[in-house]
């Protein structure tokens, strides 16, 4: 049906351009309020009334005669007519509809991919410090980034997954010492555990269980091996730097063990602690002091943030000498624009929000050519977990709240990604641990997965060779359900190419889920393997598509296709 749409449009446009010069190259479809109006829709009889000083319904009337005495519309249209002021609504031919399912079997794991382009994209995500395991928040982002960095991948872009993380700071120097204690044998709750409510430092101590596992495994003098490091613990308590090294070192084979749990693999794990080491950070602030958008005041170096639309001027250095955390922020996203990538998305919490102006006006102000608008942002909001009723708040893991590997081990990576991604990113979520294991049709990725694992069961006992039903004749396919399934199919491009460009991977949850119940109503209503050999091909066609296009869908989000339930 792809190449329907595109003969369609292309006649569309070519008639447009017949009434109004330039206006073949707006011409779209859209998709009927109401199903029962048409398979297709057009605005733009409506859209050249005001220019043409003509009544839209007039226009409509004109451009549908056109349309109906061309060739592609005699081919695929069955009727056109006009609704409203002049909405043109087009119904097509069950041989249009029928047409995508041999789209589906010929293109296969490719169907719904736009050819590979000369463009790369980096998106960052998860990016957490190394000072605990991850948490659901971690998790949603993790689910966030894959998905859209698949979704880039289909469109035929160049993906590059970066994981950023601050290996230095004060964060670290309270993992170190939270671990020195407890290798020196105290625990939460001892005299000398830091407890006083106006010490801000004694509230950042780390007091969950993982902390007294890394002291034992440190005065154990093991060696620790993560993705981008490895290090062997000295076993001195007195020794700070080796037990710095070695929480750092440990926590980060933590967290690698939790994004192999959740199928998420990085391209490149990029240290804060490099930036200043490279001298990346002092290089982006003699940028923006050569670039004259600095000042000081009060001892402290001040960027002019409200030139490019921040709400107030912000601090670079302070009178310490200590810079503020976004100057490694624009250092870094500097370095993001010199390694080639024209196109960044970073995936943070809703807290972060308030960087992204400083970050975009010190990107500008460096003056290296970097457009206004980079980066791109999306930012979630945090998860909340339901268990038997109750809100989960703490893991025994962590000490204060749900770890990411507690609810994969609860549910399965399956349930936990699929559910992450069911909702806009910045759209509150309450993940419901109980639903997610549930074997019904309540549970949305079970539903979707049965879709799959019935349509393999159909096949199974066929026992057939699926190659052959690439070229078998679908005109037995005629039914309401029919029809509505292969019209479902032919929208998941769009979806696709859509979903990449509003970072929306929640809409092709909501694609799978309104494709597996076109499947289910269709299943239910004529059965597949008849005694009919042409009739029973033609349905084996439609469902072997069906079943292509959900694996296709559920690969994008990460998520398996079962072949049995």
């Amino acid at each position: 049906m792809l190449l329907v749409k595109q003969e369609l449009l292309a006649q569309l446009a070519l008639e447009l351009e017949k009434i109004s010069p330039g206006a073949g190259a707006k011409a779209a479809f859209e998709s009927p309020k109401l199903a029962t109006l048409g398979d297709l829709a057009s605005t733009a009889a409506m859209q050249l009334a005001k220019p043409l000083k003509l009544n839209p319904r007039q226009v409509a009337e004109n451009l549908i005669a056109a349309l109906m005495a061309s060739a592609p519309y005699q081919r695929w249209v069955d009727t056109m007519g006009i609704a409203g002021p002049g909405f043109i609504n087009i119904k097509l031919k069950a041989a249009a509809k029928q047409n995508v399912v041999t789209e589906v079997l010929t293109a296969g794991a490719g169907f719904g991919n736009q050819p590979a382009r000369n463009q790369r994209i980096m998106v960052e995500f998860v990016s957490a410090n190394p000072t605990g395991p991850l948490h659901v928040g971690h998790g949603r982002q993790a689910a966030l980034g894959d998905a859209i960095c698949n979704l880039y991948a289909t469109q035929g872009w160049q993906v590059w997954r970066e994981f950023y993380y601050n290996d230095a700071g004060v964060q670290i120097d309270t993992l170190a010492k939270s671990t020195q204690l407890r290798a020196q044998g105290f625990k939460p709750g001892d005299d000398c555990w830091p407890t006083d409510p106006d010490n801000p430092e004694s509230k950042a101590f780390y007091n969950g269980d993982y902390i007294a596992d890394i002291a034992a495994d440190f005065l154990a003098k093991k060696t620790v091996q993560a993705d981008d490091r490895s290090f062997t613990a000295s076993g001195d308590v007195q020794d700070t730097d080796s037990i710095r090294q070695f929480a750092v070192a440990y926590l980060r084979h933590e967290q690698d063990l939790d994004l192999q749990a959740f199928a998420v693999k990085f391209d490149h794990y990029y240290l804060e602690s490099s930036l200043y080491t490279s001298g990346r950070v002092q290089a982006a602030v003699d940028k923006l002091v050569s670039a004259g958008k600095t000042y000081e005041r009060d001892g402290a170096l001040w960027l002019q943030s409200t030139d490019y639309g921040d709400d107030k001027d912000r601090v670079m250095k302070k009178s310490d000498g200590s810079y503020t955390y976004f100057v490694p922020d624009v250092a870094y996203h500097i370095s993001k624009w010199e390694r080639g990538f024209a196109k960044v998305v970073n995936i943070q919490g809703m807290d972060h929000h308030g960087t992204i102006a400083r970050v975009r006006a010190g990107l500008q102000a460096a003056d290296v050519g970097i457009p206004s608008g980079y980066p791109d942002y999306v930012l979630h909001t945090m998860v909340r977990v339901m268990r038997g009723g109750e809100e989960v708040k703490i893991s025994k893991r962590a000490g204060s709240y749900v770890t990411l590997r507690d609810l994969i081990e609860w549910t399965s990576k399956d349930a936990v990604r699929f559910f992450l991604l069911s909702r806009k990113a910045d759209t509150e979520y309450l993940f419901d641990v109980d639903l997610a294991r549930a074997q019904n049709n309540d549970n949305p990725v079970y539903y979707v997965q049965y879709a799959h694992a019935r349509i393999c069961s159909v096949l199974r006992s066929w026992a057939g060779d699926v190659a052959t039903l690439k070229t078998i004749d679908l005109s037995h396919l005629q039914s309401p359900q029919a029809l509505a399934l292969m019209l479902q199919l032919a929208k998941y491009p769009e979806m696709l190419s859509s979903a990449a460009q509003d970072f929306a991977p929640h809409d092709v949850t909501f694609y799978l889920r309104e494709l597996a119940a076109c499947y289910h109503s269709y299943y239910d209503a004529e059965r597949i393997l008849v005694d009919d050999e042409s009739v029973k091909n033609a349905r084996l066609a439609l469902v072997c598509a069906t079943a292509q296009v959900l694996h296709n869908g559920l690969a994008v989000l990460g998520v398996s296709a079962p072949v049995t339930m």
